[in-house]
């Protein structure tokens, strides 16, 4: 149900929406290119809000006459309205939502490439072992969105798995699919060296990163040490005999990258260049959530690694996201990349709360 407020604020961007309608047949407006094009653009970017807010006073209105008949002396007739008031009220609350997602303000990363980066934590080789699970689950995701997937860095656990892996996913709107999985990730169950059958726990943390523009974060070059080295990996003799592999470290905040997938020290540099701003934004951005007094709750958290946000359980096939109790024994299907059941309810609860935040400030 919309708040008065909303329906409000609603209200008022219809009435914003035939000003420009007036403004836009203005001669004087027409003379002035840049004045026409600004009010074109605020005029397309209103007109889906509004009819999405047309369907759903209609929706009401029709809910409403159902509802009229529930009191009608026909017993046949009142039978009907139940049935189509039940209809009615869940169209509406369906179209309530989708209203809802428009008046959410989008956030400006939402449609960047990320760099995911996931590292063992608590728990040994088990840790590295889950942290394989973990990149190819996002491997599987990425490759049903149809998005690419490019690997920048990797360190092998002793048996199996990563200490640490950073990948590259480019494609339609990465981040909007996946800010919500940076977190501290949780796993529950019997490692393949336990004897005695006893469930371990072990963790992983996982880190995603928007990718920024050059000019979004400037780094002078006086601040920066490259080393290179040979890459470690796979990629035959070239890889192996030539000091392709980069390290950049930002000396003013210490921060070190590593990238070693390309066989060009020159591509190689550029990847790292473009993690160590993402890395560097991102910090700055941590560094203001902390320094803000928070008014509200994020439902879905603050993104911060440290924060727990989900647990694997393999006994139970089990999935449990901690931020909003969500549980789900779909883990095989999870794991295989199907990520939807968990990005969706999390994507709502952000938009319910950016909503009531929106509410309290109208």
């Amino acid at each position: 149900m919309l708040s008065p407020s909303i329906v409000a604020k609603l209200d008022d961007l219809a009435r914003r929406h035939q000003d420009i309608s007036t403004l836009l047949a203005a001669p004087e407006t027409a003379a002035d290119r840049q004045r026409y094009a600004a009010l074109m653009k605020e005029f397309s970017e209103l007109a889906p809000v509004l009819r999405a807010w047309a369907g759903v006073k209609r929706q009401r209105e029709e809910l409403a006459s159902a509802e009229a008949l529930l009191e009608d002396e026909d017993r046949e007739l009142r039978e009907l309205a139940q049935a189509d008031a039940a209809e009615l009220a869940a169209r509406l609350q369906g179209a309530e939502a989708e209203l809802a997602a428009f008046l959410v303000p989008r956030d400006e990363d939402d449609a960047r490439n990320v760099f995911l980066e996931i590292r063992a934590g608590t728990g040994g080789d088990e840790a590295a072992l889950f942290a394989g699970d973990l990149f190819r689950m996002y491997a599987r995701y990425a490759e049903a969105r149809g998005w690419r997937l490019e690997l920048l860095n990797e360190r092998h656990g002793e048996r199996g798995g990563y200490k640490e892996v950073i990948s590259r996913m480019t494609g339609k709107y990465v981040f909007e699919r996946l800010k919500f999985e940076s977190g501290a990730h949780r796993v529950q169950r019997v490692p393949e060296t336990e004897s005695a059958g006893r469930i371990h726990t072990s963790a992983c943390t996982v880190a995603v990163l928007p990718e920024q523009d050059d000019v979004a974060v400037e780094i002078d070059p006086k601040d920066l040490r490259m080393d290179t080295f040979r890459a470690s990996g796979a990629g035959g003799q070239h890889v192996n005999k030539t000091d392709s592999a980069v390290r950049l470290t930002h000396l003013p905040s210490g921060i070190a990258v590593e990238c070693q997938d390309e066989r060009s020290q020159h591509k190689n540099r550029a990847r790292a260049m473009a993690l160590l701003r993402a890395r560097l934004l991102d910090r700055a951005r941590a560094e203001q959530r902390a320094e803000r007094d928070a008014t509200r709750r994020n439902l879905v958290g603050t993104g911060d690694r440290s924060e727990r946000i989900r647990t694997y359980n393999f006994a139970e096939r089990r999935v449990t996201d901690h931020r909003i109790n969500l549980v789900l024994y779909r883990l095989d299907e999870v794991l295989a990349g199907d990520l939807d059941a968990l990005v969706g309810p999390l994507t709502q609860e952000h938009q319910a709360d950016q909503l009531a935040a929106l509410g309290e400030a109208s």
